[in-house]
């Protein structure tokens, strides 16, 4: 059972009977969403990424308010003999992560409105209110209102004991306050409106005075006009709501029945589950927000505050009105310097391995590959696993070209990838019809690993090519998710790759172990562990013990006290986590000796990197798995061995630059402070920059070279 200190920060460390310590995973993942946040409030990221970087926070906390806190809420349902049984009170939990959230709102509100809206302003755009406009812009608003948005708007009175209206899934609302004209001392009643945002722009332009752009929120427009809704009545006040629902796949049995006829079926309900968050504008007084509990049977812990606005992941679409000064400047993917020039791909691959680092170098290397296989006479057969793919896929079109071919084409998918299940199953389907073997997911268990694999029949018989990924096989994501993948012919990997596709294809267990992969399910947890064990006993013997490791996110225990177990016998140790850390670092005489960064910056930091000292033969494993339960435990994951000398230098180096970071680093320790990483370098080092530099140099000297 965990017992529960307190820190400096008035967050919740989490400790075991024996006194080890853990940082919850959802409040470990809230303090990574506010370093997001960190970014729209920092002046020298240009303003338009600021306002995305708005959005990107505001996003990131639907999802988890869909999927993360839908299961608190479920927790705290469940009867007192299941609550003694699980490690923590959900009750705590969620009255911790409703506190950090109110905070972490009224922080987003005052960037908005102290720092993004003034900035804006002195670039001449205005993000105006509706008492803010002028007579033509009242007359604009009051014609785009009438014409495009009267049909779409449904007023509803509220009435306690009577049937509740449906709230949309993430739809905007406005609860109306009205006073009867007729019968001034009467009570007052109210209503709501939906804001109509699934069919109009979230921001409307409005008409100008010279040298200035003016805009207004849809919200605005709606809260401007309401008086024509309810004739009869005088507007008191209005105030913006909004419900999510629970977005998780509630399959009753995955063992047995078609588990994709069942994932269609739970689809299908996803936007009419059950309360996740309501949200309501903290300025609203106390009866009214009583009523709307009352009337949508709301829970104390169903409710949060937030500003004037919600849905603020809208402010992905916020017009820029071409002002790219006001953005990052564009930073071209650099081509890949043996694989574009190169005649023949296969031949390149099979002289030498060759890694791609996205989205710094362009992903036509991938797409490539898989292309070229396409229409090579010589390639017979392809395979893939899918986790998450593309509306518009290039590699996919590619696979359908092979089987047009005459190629043996097998695509496994895992359409339980949450929120990418809809576009899954529509590209299973059309594989299919295509004349594809696609293979589906296994119950209970998800297929993480990213596995290309080509055979082409070559002089001396067939032979195997791979590309091994940490990330999707996504044209889109690839653009601003930081990845690794590795081509290579090596017959060690390769063939391993193959026993790798036949258990997803048969599920039968490879009758040989595997010696170079390591795969979730089989041998990746326990290969880990014996990893960290030999730097163990280095460290004892008064040798040199090092290890590095890059991953999203760290939540494991049993990786985590063996990782302060190797703390704490003086094995040296630096993590770059980006998203939740549940190891607490820098605790005096326990953790201290472990060092934490967190790299928030343009770039989605995604790729997993494992490197051991191993005695000074230096072991280096690139992998789809972030050390999670979930990953390492009930998932189908890959990590896989660097062989080249060349490319394991290339990953140290890469390494070592974001080790150095001390423009966009942030240090994270038990009190999750989110502290900038500060050097006593004079020079600042912002590691995706400089990533992008040192890809650039090389190229740049391999030309002189030639």
């Amino acid at each position: 059972m965990l017992t529960i200190s307190r820190l400096k920060s008035n967050l919740p460390l989490f400790e075991t009977e024996d006194h080890v310590p853990f940082i919850h995973r959802d409040i470990s993942w809230l303090s990574f969403n506010y370093r997001v946040l960190q970014e729209a409030m920092d002046p020298t990221v240009p303003l338009f990424e600021r306002i995305k970087f708005l959005a990107i926070y505001s996003s990131n906390l639907d999802e988890f308010f869909r999927v993360r806190m839908a299961n608190q809420r479920n927790l705290l349902r469940v009867g007192k003999k299941t609550k003694r049984e699980l490690e923590i009170p959900p009750k705590m939990v969620v009255r911790e992560i409703q506190h950090i959230v109110n905070k972490q709102q009224q922080e987003f509100s005052r960037i908005l409105e102290k720092q993004i809206v003034p900035e804006l302003r002195k670039n001449r755009i205005h993000l105006l209110r509706r008492l803010d406009l002028n007579e033509r812009q009242k007359t604009f608003v009051e014609e785009y209102f009438q014409d495009h948005m009267l049909p779409y708007v449904q007023p509803v009175l509220l009435v306690k004991n009577k049937i509740r209206p449906f709230l949309i899934n993430r739809a905007l609302y406005l609860t109306v306050v009205l006073q009867s004209k007729d019968e001034p001392n009467a009570p007052v009643q109210y209503a709501i409106v939906n804001i109509p945002s699934d069919h109009l722009p979230r921001f409307v332009r409005l008409p100008s005075p010279g040298g200035r752009y003016d805009v207004i929120f849809l919200d605005d427009i709606v809260r401007h006009s309401v008086s024509y809704m309810f004739p009869g009545y005088d507007i008191m006040d209005t105030f913006s709501i909004k419900l999510t629902r629970d977005a998780e796949l509630y399959i009753d049995d995955e063992y047995s029945g078609d588990l994709i006829q069942k994932i269609k079926d739970s689809l299908a309900k996803r936007h009419v589950g059950p309360a996740s968050r309501f949200v309501y504008d903290r300025e609203m007084p106390a009866p009214l927000l009583e009523l709307l509990q009352q009337v949508f049977d709301l829970e104390k812990y169903d409710i949060l505050q937030e500003g004037r606005y919600h849905n603020n992941f809208d402010f992905f679409r916020f017009p820029d009105f071409g002002m790219t000064h006001l953005k990052y400047p564009p930073m071209e993917p650099l081509a890949h310097p043996v694989i574009t020039m190169a005649k023949d791909i296969f031949r390149a691959i099979r002289q030498k391995d060759q890694l791609i680092h996205t989205p710094f170098q362009s992903y036509d290397s991938v797409v490539r590959f898989f292309d070229e296989a396409s229409r090579d006479p010589k390639v017979t057969h392809i395979k893939i696993t899918q986790y998450r793919v593309a509306r518009k896929s290039r590699i996919m079109e590619a696979l359908i070209n092979a089987v047009k071919a005459g190629k043996q084409v097998s695509v496994f998918i895992e359409v339980k990838a949450r929120f990418d299940e809809e576009a899954n199953i529509e590209w299973g389907e059309r594989l299919e019809k295509a004349g594809v073997a696609v293979h589906y997911s296994f119950p209970g268990l998800k297929v993480h690993c990213k596995l290309g694999l080509v055979r082409r029949m070559e002089p001396k018989g067939p032979k195997l090519y791979g590309y091994l990924s940490t990330g999707n096989y996504h044209e889109e994501t690839a653009k601003v998710y930081s990845d690794y993948g590795l081509f290579t012919a090596d017959e060690r990997i390769t063939a391993e790759m193959a026993r790798v596709f036949s258990y997803l294809e048969t599920g039968k267990e490879p009758l040989q172990p595997f010696e170079h992969l390591l795969v979730g399910q089989f041998n990746l947890r326990s290969r880990l562990l014996e990893l960290i064990d030999f730097e163990i006993a280095q460290a004892k013997a008064k040798k040199k013990a090092r290890v590095v490791l890059k991953m999203n996110s760290l939540q494991d225990r049993e990786m985590i006290e063996k990782l302060y177990e190797a703390g704490k016998t003086g094995v040296e140790i630096h993590l770059i986590i980006r998203g939740i850390c549940c190891l607490a670092a820098g605790i005096p005489g326990y953790s201290d000796k472990i060092q934490v960064v967190s790299i928030v910056d343009r770039y989605l930091e995604h790729g997993r990197v494992f490197f051991f000292h191993h005695g000074g033969k230096e072991l280096m494993l690139m992998s789809s798995a972030d050390w999670m339960v979930r990953n390492l435990s009930f998932r189908v994951e890959t990590a896989f061995p660097v062989y080249d000398p060349a490319i394991k230098e290339d990953i140290k180096d890469y390494l070592d630059i974001q080790l150095n970071d001390n423009v966009k680093a942030r240090v994270l320790d038990a009190q999750m402070t989110n502290h900038y990483r500060r050097t006593s370098s004079d020079i600042p080092i912002r590691s995706q920059m400089e990533t992008y530099y040192y890809l650039k140099r090389k190229i740049d000297n391999r030309e002189i070279e030639g």
